[in-house]
This record gives structure tokens, C-alpha cells and sequence, in this order.
């Protein structure tokens, strides 16, 4: 058994029987009060499959204290799902749908779920001795391309260096579900898509997305870095944060998944809420481009501070540059990751393992609050593309979206 299964899993086993030989990828799957997880099982069954074998892992999770109605939907789901496995497996394509209805309200959801699900992979390959076995997050109410469980396969056979990846994704921009909430997804995706183009225009490194979605990792990467945190909203996020870490993080690009775009309040934020707050607001607003000039001028810089003084290089930053990194101790810890960088390559990485990912977020909400108001996510979009030289590729908001969808899949 592996150290991380000795010390970090939140439940023991709990598939019985052994996995194949030749088990290379497991897709798992958090379930709560979903009421149609057969639709994005049969959109994974569709799938063309790859060369090694394949697990589907669904951990459908409540709390002790649920309520009646939330049980019986859990309770139905099961039961349809389990139903539909034993139907639908095969030896190369094997479902295995777990109920967890006994987990600590403090700190039962999503990401637990996922934890869940994850160090049951885990245990998967070490069963076989296949630490560099895939993992895959996906959703209980997402689908997917045909290709998804192939290109999840040739992506990291591509890659061998490649610890981790996020994967391409598109919300439906029309279908059954009533007009508005179309409307609210084109804008939200929008939001997504622009708050990662703004990072990459500033020339930030980690400029990905971090959708629960849409990411894979390799088993001996996620047990490097503990593995999945038990945060309710918000752990796909900072489980990246810690991938990126690692260096050589990836982008899949030529498959794709679609996550739903119904209204939920199974979680603080995400797609169903954001989908729910537009229908009381009718807009949604993002970060003005100008947060992200100012960090593109900080991020030209940080080289020079292998060499130089803290203070006589930030004098010379923006405002908003400036007084962030005084109010986060830059200067002492500038200092502390001088003292540990014998060249600049060892400087630049502990550098952003400092600035990583959250502390870039907490510049971007600093500068808003106290600089750059935020504005209309249309107009933000339009100004980042007028930024980058582009401004007569797109108008119009679906139409924007369309764009940034090109430019995020062409990376």
C-alpha cells in the first residue's frame, strides 16, 4: 500500500473486487441530489474506447443529518444507477456506483465526494502497480464528446511528462430550458473564458481554468500533493493550484465537456448559481481590463527581482501594484525566496509558488475594490480584445463568447 493510502484516505476500500491488468484511466463522478445521472453515464458509455481498460467511479454522498427528501432522491438515484451499471458494464468499460449517505455534515459536499471517488482510484492502480494511471473529475450532470475517454488516453501517452490537465469544455448554448438561462450561461462562460485571457495577457503562468468538470491528473502526481481537499465550493480551484506546482501542467483541447447549465444551489458558487443570480440581476459584471495591464507590467518584472532590491523595482509598478505587495510582506518575502534560489529558475518557481493562483485572485479583487470598478462582462470582454489588438473579431455577447472560445481552444 501507498504512503497516501496509509495516511490520507477519508474512507477504506470499498470496491471488493480487483480492477484488470490493464486498467489506464478512472472517471469519477460526484453525485448529489441528481436527478438525471443516467444521462451523463450513457454520454461516457457512448464513448470510443482506448487501448487500456476503463473505471467509472460515482460516489453518490449526503450527510447524517439529510432530510427525508434529499435521501429519497439520493435513495432513487442509487438504485436507477446501480441498476443501469450492472446492465452496462463490460470487461474494458467497468461502473461502480458507491453510496456514502453517512458523511460528517461539517464537511459533507462536493469536494469530499470527490476525495472519495479519488482515493478509491488510487487504490485501483495500486491493486495493478500503475502509479502514473489517470484520474479523471467529471459530473454528475456534464457529457461529453465521443472521443473524451480516448483523448483523456493519448493526451497523457502524448505527455508523459505531464502530471495534470484541464479539458476543454462548452456550456449548450440552447436546448430545452427556458430562454433566460441560456442567456445567463452565454454570460457566465464569458466571465470564465475572460478572467483566463486576462491572466494569459498579463503573462501569468498558471492561466488555466479550474473546472471540477473538466481536469485529469495522473495518480502518483495526486498522491504527491495529498489529494483532493474536503472544501465544499471552491476544490477544484485550489487542487490545481497545487497541480501547477509541479510544473508541466497541460491543456486538452480535442475533446470536449459539456457541463449543465441548470440553476442549482448545491453549491455557494459555480455554473448553477451564477445561472441563478443572473435571473434576479439580468446581467453580470468582471473585472476591468485594466487589473490585468497593471499585473501584465508587475509580471515583466519579477526576473529582475533575482538580482535586484524589492523596493527599487517596485517604485516604479502601478498603484494597485504597489500597495498590494506592501500590504502582503513582499519585501520580507522576497528576501526568504532569495535566501532558498541558488539561480533564477529556482527563484521564478518558488516565486509563483508564492504568487500563485489565489494570491493572483486576491490582487484582482484588491484591485477592484480599490481601483478599477468592475465592469459589464460584454464591455470588459470587447476592451481585453481592443488590449490584444483584436478589436473587430467579435460583437455582441454570444458572438464574444464564440471568439474566446476560439481563442482558449487554439493554446
Amino acid at each position: 500500500m501507498s504512503l497516501y493510502l496509509e495516511r490520507y484516505p477519508f474512507k477504506p476500500r470499498l470496491i471488493n473486487n480487483n480492477p484488470n491488468e490493464n486498467l489506464g484511466l478512472v472517471v469519477t463522478i460526484p453525485a448529489f441530489k441528481e436527478t438525471d445521472l443516467i444521462s451523463s453515464l450513457e454520454s461516457l458509455n457512448h464513448c470510443d474506447l482506448p487501448e487500456t481498460s476503463v473505471e467509472v467511479i460515482v460516489v453518490i454522498n449526503q450527510s447524517k443529518s439529510a432530510g427525508p427528501e434529499i435521501t429519497a432522491i439520493n435513495q432513487h438515484c442509487y438504485e436507477q444507477a446501480k441498476k443501469w451499471s450492472e446492465y452496462n458494464s463490460i470487461d474494458q468499460l467497468k461502473y461502480y456506483i458507491l453510496f456514502c449517505g453517512d458523511l460528517p455534515a461539517k464537511h459533507s459536499g462536493v469536494g469530499l465526494a470527490r476525495k472519495i471517488a479519488m482515493d478509491e482510484a488510487v487504490r485501483r492502480f495500486e491493486l495493478i502497480n500503475n502509479p502514473r494511471g489517470v484520474i479523471a473529475c467529471f459530473d454528475g450532470d456534464s457529457t461529453c464528446d465521443a472521443n473524451y475517454l480516448q483523448g483523456l488516453h493519448t493526451h497523457f501517452q502524448s505527455n508523459p511528462k505531464t502530471p495534470a490537465c484541464s479539458i476543454y469544455f462548452e456550456h449548450p448554448l440552447k436546448g430545452v430550458l427556458n430562454a433566460d438561462i441560456y442567456a445567463a450561461v452565454i454570460e457566465y462562460e464569458l466571465f470564465l473564458r475572460y478572467y483566463v485571457q486576462g491572466l494569459h495577457y498579463a503573462d501569468f503562468p498558471w492561466a488555466f481554468h479550474t473546472i471540477g468538470s473538466s481536469m485529469a491528473v495522473r495518480s502518483d502526481a495526486y498522491q504527491k500533493q495529498g489529494g483532493m481537499n474536503r472544501r465544499k465550493a471552491g476544490e477544484d480551484f485550489y487542487f490545481l493550484q497545487r497541480m501547477f506546482r509541479l510544473g508541466g501542467f497541460t491543456e486538452l483541447n480535442s475533446t470536449k465537456i459539456t457541463p449543465s447549465p441548470r440553476i442549482s444551489d448545491r453549491v455557494p458558487f459555480g455554473t448553477g448559481k451564477a445561472v441563478a443570480d443572473w435571473q434576479l440581476k439580468r446581467s453580470m459584471t468582471t473585472y476591468d481590463p485594466k487589473v490585468f495591464a497593471d499585473m501584465k507590467l508587475f509580471m515583466e518584472r519579477v526576473p529582475e527581482f533575482f538580482s535586484s532590491r524589492a523596493n527599487s523595482t517596485i517604485s516604479i509598478l502601478p498603484e494597485s501594484i504597489r500597495l498590494f505587495l506592501t500590504e502582503n510582506n513582499f519585501e520580507s518575502e522576497l528576501e526568504r525566496i532569495k535566501r532558498s534560489s541558488k539561480s533564477k529558475e529556482m527563484f521564478l518557481k518558488s516565486f509563483f509558488n508564492w504568487f500563485d493562483g489565489f494570491r493572483a485572485l486576491k490582487y484582482v479583487h484588491f484591485a477592484r475594490d480599490r481601483f478599477y470598478p468592475n465592469l459589464p462582462v460584454e464591455k470588459a470582454a470587447v476592451l481585453l480584445l481592443k488590449m490584444r489588438g483584436l478589436k473587430d473579431k467579435a460583437e455582441g455577447t454570444k458572438q464574444l463568447l464564440t471568439y474566446y472560445r476560439e481563442l482558449d481552444r487554439s493554446r
